[in-house]
C-alpha cells in the first residue's frame, strides 16, 4: 500500500479527488455527526503510533465543547492493513472526556516496524473518516526511503490551504509542522475568510480557533494522509512571546492573566495535536522537544524554541545589537541546548535533522541589522550548536525552519563573517501555507551580497518536499500562485540535493 486509494468510501469519508466526502450519517442516527474535525496520526515509534480525533458535532460552540454534552463518551478506533478493514491488526476503546473538550489520544500498538496503515474510529453510533499512517524502522535498520513533507505558518484569514491538499497528493509518509498551526488574532480585515470571535485568550477561545482551522477539508485531508511531528511557535499563544515574557500589548493582560493565557494555550494545543502523553500540558508549560528516531535513517530532534528563551534582545525588530553576542543568552534554554547536543553525539542515522522553528543561519541587512527574534538575536547559542555538533563528528546535520513566510535554502558556515570558511551545516526553509497572501512570486535573494551562504529565496506559499535515502536528501521547493483561489496547482520552484557527508547545497 504506497498511494493512497482514490475510491470514495462512503462511510469512512476518506478524502478525495480533491473533495471531502461526509460519511453518511443514517436516517436512524441518534446524534449529529461527531467527526467534522477529521483525524490525525502522530510520534510514530517502530511498533505504534498515536492516533487522534476530537467529538465536535458543532465545532464553533462559543464555550469550546462542540457541541457535546457534559459526558465522558467511549470512542473505539481500529487499525487495519487494508482500508476496507476486513481484518485488524490493533484495536481498542478510550474515554473521550468532556474535560478535555472530547480529544482522543490512542496509542495503537504491537505494530510491524516500517509498515503502511488505515485507522479509523467510532462513536456514537458514527464512523470517523479514514486516515493512513506509518510506523518508524526498527532502529537497527534503515528502511524504505522517505519522502518527508514539512510546513509552517497556516494564518486562516490570509488564504486557503491548497498547499496542505497538494502536500496529500504528494503521498508523503511522514509531515512535520513547525509552527503557527493557529494564528491568535481576531476577525481581520481579509476578504477571503475571517476567524470567529475577538482575540483568543481563554481555554474557551482557544478550543474554538482549533476547531475553525481544523473544520478546513485541505488541512483534514493532509492530516489523513500520514502521521504529524508537531511543534508549535508563538502565534499558538501570542507573538513573538519568549518564555513568561509577552512582547505584544494587545490585548491588556495582567501577569495572572498572561500566566492563564499560556494555560490555555498549551493544553488547547495538546487536545488537538497527536502527541504522545509525554507531551501533555502541565500548567503554564508544555514538554514538547523530543526525539524520534526513523532507524537508521535519521533523528528528528524536534525543538522548542519559545518556552526557555531569553527576552530578544533591544526591544525585538531587526536591530544592529551588540546584546545578541552574549554568551548568557540562550534560544533553547541550557537543558534542552545539553539534550540536543547529547542526542547529537549519539549518531543514531545517517541524518541528524533539527525541527524548529526560527531563521538558524546568519541573515543580515543593507545595514548590518539582524532579527532579534531568531538565531541571529542569540549567536553565541547558534555557535555552541554549531560547534557542537562539530566536536561531537555529526555527519549530515540538516536545520529545517519555518516561520517566516518565505521558502530559503541556506549553507551554515564555520564563520559567517568568512565567506571562505567551512560549510558545516544546511538549512532548508519552508514558506507559509498562507500566512502574508499570494506572495510577489520574486526569487531574488534580498541582501545576497551581504549573505552568500543564503543560496535560494522564493515569495510564494507552499511547502518543502524531501526525499530522504541513504546517499542523498532531495529538497523541492514547492508552491502554489495563489491562496486568495481556492485549488491552484503546485509546482517545484526548485530543487536541491544535500550528499551524505558533504554538507551544503548541491543543484538538484
Amino acid at each position: 500500500m504506497t498511494r493512497l486509494s482514490r475510491r470514495i468510501f462512503v462511510l469512512s469519508g476518506l478524502v478525495t479527488a480533491g473533495v471531502a466526502v461526509t460519511p453518511r450519517q443514517g436516517a436512524r442516527a441518534a446524534v449529529p455527526y461527531p467527526f467534522k474535525l477529521g483525524v490525525a496520526s502522530g510520534d510514530p515509534a517502530p511498533d505504534s503510533v498515536v492516533l487522534w480525533t476530537r467529538l465536535a458535532p458543532s465545532p464553533l460552540n462559543a464555550d469550546g465543547q462542540g457541541g457535546m454534552a457534559n459526558a465522558d463518551v467511549t470512542v473505539e478506533w481500529q487499525v487495519s492493513t487494508t482500508d476496507r478493514f476486513t481484518s485488524l491488526v490493533a484495536s481498542g476503546s478510550v474515554v473521550a472526556r468532556y474535560a478535555d473538550a472530547h480529544s482522543v489520544h490512542a496509542i495503537a500498538g504491537g505494530l510491524a516496524a516500517d509498515s503502511d496503515y488505515y485507522y479509523r474510529f467510532r462513536a456514537q453510533g458514527q464512523i470517523s473518516p479514514v486516515g493512513r499512517t506509518r510506523t518508524a524502522p526498527a532502529p537497527s535498520a534503515f528502511g524504505r526511503d522517505l519522502v518527508m513533507a514539512f510546513a509552517s505558518c497556516a494564518h486562516y484569514e490570509a488564504g486557503y490551504y491548497t498547499a496542505y491538499r497538494r502536500m496529500a497528493e504528494d503521498n508523503p509518509g511522514l509531515i512535520l509542522h513547525l509552527g503557527d498551526y493557529i494564528y491568535e488574532g481576531g476577525v481581520g480585515s481579509s476578504t477571503v475568510r475571517q476567524h470567529v470571535g475577538a482575540e483568543i485568550v481563554s481555554l474557551a477561545d482557544y478550543r474554538r480557533r482549533y476547531a475553525l482551522y481544523k473544520s478546513d477539508p485541505d488541512l483534514q485531508a493532509a492530516h489523513a494522509a500520514a502521521p504529524w511531528l508537531v511543534v508549535p511557535d508563538d502565534h499558538e499563544v501570542e507573538n513573538n512571546y519568549a518564555n513568561m515574557v509577552r512582547n505584544d500589548s494587545s490585548p491588556t493582560l495582567t501577569a495572572a492573566q498572561w500566566t492563564a493565557r499560556r494555560t490555555a494555550a498549551y493544553r488547547a494545543y495538546y487536545e488537538n495535536m497527536p502527541l504522545r502523553p509525554a507531551s501533555a500540558a502541565n500548567g503554564n508549560s508544555i514538554p514538547l522537544y523530543r526525539r524520534v528516531r526513523w532507524g537508521q535513517l535519521a533523528t528528528f530532534h524536534m525543538l522548542d524554541t519559545r518556552q526557555f528563551r531569553d527576552d530578544q534582545a533591544c526591544g525585538d525588530g531587526w536591530k544592529v545589537c551588540a546584546d545578541a553576542d552574549l554568551a548568557s543568552r540562550s534560544l533553547t534554554g541550557a537543558t534542552q541546548e545539553a539534550w540536543l547536543l547529547d542526542g547529537l553525539a549519539q549518531r543514531y542515522g545517517t541524518w541528524d535533522i533539527l525541527g524548529q522553528q526560527v531563521f538558524f543561519a546568519q541573515q543580515l541587512d543593507a545595514n548590518g541589522a539582524a532579527s532579534m527574534d531568531a538565531w541571529d538575536g542569540y549567536r553565541a547559542s547558534r555557535s555552541r550548536i554549531q560547534t557542537g555538533w562539530q566536536q561531537r563528528g555529526v555527519r549530515n546535520p540538516l536545520v529545517l525552519t519555518g516561520d517566516v513566510h518565505r521558502s530559503w535554502a541556506n549553507d551554515l558556515k564555520a564563520d559567517y563573517a568568512n565567506p571562505s570558511s567551512a560549510t558545516i551545516g544546511t538549512e532548508l526553509v519552508c514558506t507559509s501555507i498562507s500566512s502574508t497572501g499570494n506572495g510577489s512570486g520574486s526569487t531574488t535573494v534580498p541582501n545576497a551580497a551581504a549573505n552568500p551562504h543564503l543560496k535560494f529565496y522564493s515569495d510564494r506559499r507552499g511547502y518543502v518536499r524531501t526525499t530522504i535515502s541513504r546517499s542523498q536528501v532531495r529538497a523541492d521547493f514547492r508552491a502554489v500562485n495563489t491562496v486568495t483561489e481556492h485549488g491552484a496547482a503546485a509546482s517545484t520552484v526548485r530543487s536541491f540535493v544535500i550528499l551524505d557527508g558533504q554538507p551544503g547545497l548541491q543543484a538538484g
